[in-house]
């Protein structure tokens, strides 16, 4: 059960009305995070602001998969991870990355590999990363603007995976296919 409101257009804070209208005109929806967020216009805001900035970070779309699905999954987030399966569909991301994400297996692209042990690294050492960890991601092709851009990527899916959480947002209809949870991985 829903334990947050799901706004639209018509019942969001006055402040939140353009946000959810550009997220609108964006995905053809509203989907039902940005539903959630649309009571903070603040939260809705910062979060569309860190979805842009990560999308035009220096990651490919595999590398902006990567990024986000190994934060989704470390997070069990049920709503995430189907949506960003989607999103990975959308963005042509071959299906064998996408589903080693949500079943937590290594990557057989080294190079990818690399990005998703830095990813888990600083989720699980909540930003402590030792120079060996570095070094490694460093060796594997990568540089301490990726270093920083994967933070920037976390600090959007804190947003919406600690949302998700509180108010156990149901997954869209157009992620229903791609349902995950941490216990079936």
């Amino acid at each position: 059960m829903t334990t947050l409101k799901i706004h639209n257009i018509e019942t969001a804070p006055e402040a939140s009305k353009a946000l959810l209208e550009k997220s609108q005109k964006a995905y053809g929806m509203i989907p039902g995070l940005h539903g959630v967020l649309a009571s903070s216009p603040q939260l809705l805001d910062a979060y569309q602001t860190l979805h842009e900035l990560f999308t035009n970070t220096s990651f490919n779309e595999e590398e902006l998969t990567v990024v986000w699905q190994a934060i989704n999954v470390e997070h069990a987030c049920h709503y995430c991870v189907p949506a960003h399966t989607g999103i990975a569909k959308m963005m042509k991301v071959d299906d064998t990355i996408t589903e080693a994400l949500r079943n937590e297996t290594p990557l057989a692209n080294p190079k990818l590999e690399a990005l998703r042990t830095m990813a888990l690294t600083i989720v699980r050492n909540r930003g402590n990363a030792t120079q060996a960890d570095l070094d490694t991601f460093y060796a594997a092709g990568y540089g301490e603007q990726q270093v920083l851009e994967i933070i920037l990527g976390l600090s959007q899916k804190v947003i919406s995976n600690y949302t998700n959480h509180i108010a156990n947002t149901p997954v869209d209809d157009a992620f229903k296919s791609f349902a995950w949870s941490k216990d079936k991985a």
